[in-house]
C-alpha cells in the first residue's frame, strides 16, 4: 500500500462560480485560477499522483494550456484515476479536509462525497471529506480564500 498527500489553496475573486468537490456552492465569490480553482479536488489529484509517483497537477495539466482554461476539475480526477489504474493501482481510500471560513461546507459535504466517489468509481465508504475553519487565523480565516488537504491510499491491483 502507498499514501499520497495533497494540498491546494486558491483566493476568493469576484465574478466567479464556487465548485469545491465538484459541487457549485452558493457564495458572492468564488475561486480564483486557469481551471474552475476547485481546491478539493486538485488536492486529492496531487494525494493520487503523489501516492503513484506520477508528478503532480501542475506538471501533467498545465495553467498555460488554453484547453484547460475553465476546465471541470473533475475530469482531470477522472483522467488521473484512468493513469493510476492504468499504471498497475487499486484507488483504495480518500481523506480529505476543506479549510474555509466560509462559506459554511457542512451542508455541501454529502454531495461532494458522492461527487468525488462517483468519479474515481469507488465505493462513498472509501471517500471522507471534512471541513475546518481557522477561527479566523491566518489568509483562509480572513475570508481570502479557500484550500484543502487529501491524502489517498492505493494498493497494488494484485496483491
Amino acid at each position: 500500500m502507498r499514501s499520497g498527500i495533497g494540498f491546494d489553496a486558491h483566493r476568493f475573486v469576484v465574478g466567479r462560480k464556487l465548485v469545491i468537490g465538484g459541487v457549485a456552492i452558493p457564495h458572492h465569490m468564488g475561486l480564483e485560477g486557469h481551471s474552475d480553482a476547485d481546491v478539493l479536488t486538485h488536492a486529492i489529484i496531487d494525494a493520487l499522483l503523489g501516492a503513484a509517483s506520477m508528478g503532480d497537477i501542475g506538471t501533467l495539466f498545465s495553467s498555460d494550456d488554453p484547453d484547460l482554461a475553465g476546465v471541470d476539475s473533475t475530469k482531470l480526477l477522472a483522467k488521473v484515476c484512468e493513469y493510476v489504474r492504468g499504471a498497475g493501482w487499486d484507488i483504495d481510500h480518500v481523506d480529505s479536509t476543506i479549510i474555509a471560513q466560509a462559506p459554511r461546507m457542512s451542508p455541501y459535504i454529502g454531495a461532494m462525497r458522492d461527487k468525488i466517489s462517483k468519479v474515481m468509481e469507488i465505493p462513498l465508504t472509501s471517500v471522507s471529506i471534512k471541513a475546518t475553519t481557522t477561527d479566523g487565523l491566518g489568509p483562509w480565516g480572513r475570508e481570502e480564500g479557500i484550500a484543502a488537504l487529501a491524502v489517498c491510499n492505493i494498493s497494488r491491483k494484485d496483491e
